[in-house]
């Protein structure tokens, strides 16, 4: 399939250039106007044709380059002391797909990174390091390998490492989207790090049983619930395995939900959790959101287009829009993932191509 409905695919020829269409186009440059015919292939193509490119991070390369930050500059100094994972396709936008941003933040132990809130909503994916928690609006949450953890829009957030040990995660954030609707804004909070005004778990107990409160009326789009285990996540993961059947492509796939919902945790950003067995060697499959991918435990390949990404644990991969990828596990893996497929489905964009069984 090429993602067409059916249908003949645009075919486009542009009309000569005369000398005479070429004074008429000028003159219409000086009125801030232009011909659609002489772009309507670039504006109309026949399907995705992404900038970004598939690009692979691999986590013993970063992690010095991280820590030798953390000895040239404090959170003090940085805000917070992040390397931004940049598409090579994409070159000058921070931008690790067309409308996601992700990072790799480090907090050591005895720092504090200060409270602050932005209209981007972000999440973080822990890769390395116990001991180190996130604050949201009051309530903290400890860090663990392999948790998936929120920062909704406009909530005060801090990061605070009392442990024993440098904790690193993944950021992935919106901040494309929201920059590119000229909606961006951040501010401090009046002190380094917000009030723990709520007791660690509360959340969890409210929101992750299965159950909500009887009175319960959500007050914003993203989930009340804001951190999610690894260890629940890992073990439904190994249940499923078990129970079969395994998918095609994906193996074990899940997605991550707003518990009072059903829908995605934020409302820009999906987040999913899949299982590969060992020996999986998936079939090809597409979508049109652009994925980026965090590899928590496992080796394997995967294959995108006529390229090969080799990847092993705590390595960060990404891929572009339509392009066909096809997952390889050499032993059994954890994938984690982020996209934007929830503002594609909300506008009625987003599709993917399964292959025919």
């Amino acid at each position: 399939m090429d993602g067409t409905s059916g249908t003949a695919s645009f075919t486009f020829s542009k009309p000569a250039l005369t000398p005479e269409r070429q004074q008429f186009y000028e003159r219409l440059g000086a009125h801030h106007m232009g011909p659609l015919w002489e772009v309507f292939k670039l504006r109309f193509p026949p399907k995705p044709s992404p900038q970004m490119t598939a690009a692979l991070w691999k986590y013993d390369e970063m992690r010095p380059l991280l820590m030798e930050a953390g000895r040239l500059l404090t959170p003090e100094e940085a805000e917070r002391r992040v390397l931004v994972l940049e598409n090579p396709g994409l070159p000058g936008t921070t931008q690790i797909t067309n409308s996601l941003y992700a990072g790799l933040q480090l907090i050591l132990p005895g720092e504090t990174a200060r409270c602050h809130r932005h209209a981007a909503s972000a999440l973080r994916f822990v890769v390395e390091g116990s001991g180190a928690y996130t604050a949201v609006d009051g309530e903290r949450t400890r860090m663990h390998p392999g948790d998936f953890i929120l920062t909704p829009s406009w909530t005060y957030h801090d990061h605070g490492n009392p442990g024993s040990e440098a904790v690193i995660w993944m950021d992935g954030l919106d901040m494309p989207i929201v920059n590119l609707l000229d909606t961006p804004f951040g501010e401090h909070y009046p002190g380094d790090i917000h009030p723990n005004t709520i007791v660690e778990g509360d959340a969890l107990a409210r929101f992750g049983a299965g159950m909500l409160p009887v009175d319960f009326t959500p007050a914003r789009p993203s989930s009340p619930l804001f951190t999610y285990p690894y260890s629940r996540s890992r073990e439904a993961l190994q249940q499923l395995l078990r129970n079969g059947p395994v998918h095609g492509s994906h193996g074990v796939k899940m997605r991550f939900v707003n518990p009072a919902t059903g829908g995605s945790p934020m409302p820009t950003m999906g987040a999913f959790m899949q299982l590969l067995p060992s020996g999986f060697a998936g079939e090809a499959y597409r979508q049109t959101d652009a994925a980026v991918y965090c590899v928590v435990e496992g080796r394997g390949h995967t294959r995108v287009g006529d390229q090969t990404l080799e990847w092993g644990p705590r390595d960060i991969f990404a891929i572009p829009s339509w392009a066909p990828a096809a997952h390889t596990a050499t032993d059994e893996a954890v994938l984690f993932s982020m996209s934007d497929r929830p503002t594609q489905q909300a506008l009625g964009l987003w599709r993917e191509d399964v292959p025919a069984r």
